[in-house]
């Protein structure tokens, strides 16, 4: 199938969730992972529709940016603290905050530029070395650090769950996510919102859906496999 269909197809299957889940038709967000795509894609899925595309690397989001101002683009790749500049002003949302450290690097940067950047703060629900993220039982303590700090504006929790077959397997991490989002709205701290909960990708996006998911990330289902450069 092209593009087309496979939007349609997604978005389909989107309010379809919502709809069993009992949630308002159009609450979820499909963020296109568009990471190594070319710009003629980004053009093609916003001709049908697509208005937010999800990139994983700064310098493809300075390109794409340029070419197009008027995208919106989310960073949800792992943000190096060093190329925090670069993105700033570029991203309406940053999904991928998982240090305390970078937390204030958006901060400075965010305070020189004249700006708010809003920001999700990542969870590792699945407690695997390999993801990025803060712990579940630290996130509220990091959550009422990070909103001292000038220049961000926290509106949720991010999570990349871990890739099992069976996507039921994966329902209670993002159940996970959604009880510290709970946790951290009754402490009613004025710069932080913890109402979008940007989880489910391709394989497990409806039972993210079903327990609070507002942000779905997907790229394969809707632009095919990806097609990564050689080294």
């Amino acid at each position: 199938m092209g593009l087309q269909e496979n939007f349609k197809e997604i978005t389909e299957k989107i309010r379809e969730a919502e709809l069993a889940a009992g949630r308002e038709p159009g609450s979820v967000r499909l963020i296109a992972v568009s990471k190594t795509k070319p710009v003629e894609m980004l053009e093609e899925a916003w001709s049908i529709g697509q208005r937010v595309f999800g990139e994983n690397h700064v310098q493809e989001i300075v390109e794409k940016k340029t070419a197009h101002p008027e995208y919106e683009f989310h960073m949800i790749g792992h943000l190096q603290r060093n190329k925090v500049k670069s993105v700033i002003g570029r991203v309406s949302l940053i999904h991928s905050v998982d240090s305390v450290r970078l937390a204030e690097e958006i901060s400075k940067e965010s305070v020189k530029a004249g700006t708010v950047t809003d920001i999700l703060l990542e969870v590792n629900a699945g407690g695997e070395e390999s993801k990025y993220g803060f712990t579940p039982e630290e996130t509220k303590e990091k959550a009422l650090e990070i909103a001292m700090l000038p220049g961000v504006h926290i509106k949720g929790l991010m999570t990349v769950a871990p890739n099992l077959p069976d996507p039921e397997d994966v329902r209670p991490v993002f159940r996970k996510i959604a009880q510290i989002a709970v946790d951290i709205r009754k402490e009613n701290n004025d710069n932080i919102d913890m109402y979008e909960l940007s989880m489910g990708m391709t394989h497990d996006f409806r039972v993210a859906i079903e327990e609070g998911a507002t942000m779905v990330r997907i790229g394969t289902a809707l632009f095919g496999a990806r097609a990564y450069p050689k080294e």
